[in-house]
């Protein structure tokens, strides 16, 4: 089972790939629901040196910095195995 941790958002970085995918109007939705009941799904990054990348919620990210919050909770995953 994963353990929740709390990671800096200034630590995460995002694909450009994945950048290209985000929906403002979904990024507002989500952070009115933070505002409300708070982070409910942990994000996914994987550790890369000193800093970590997204794997998954890119949006649940980019509504964390909107709300102004300088961290995050998610789960460390380990990098893909091809």
């Amino acid at each position: 089972m994963m353990k929740r941790e709390t990671f800096p958002i200034d630590k995460i970085y995002v694909p450009a790939k994945r950048r290209l995918t985000l929906d403002q109007k979904r990024v507002d939705a989500i952070a009115a629901s933070m505002l409300e009941d708070g982070q409910q799904t942990p994000i996914m990054v994987r550790p890369d040196g000193e800093r970590f990348v997204l794997v998954e919620g890119l949006h649940r990210l980019e509504a964390c910095k909107a709300l102004g919050d300088t961290v995050i909770v998610g789960y460390r995953v380990d990098a893909r195995k091809h």
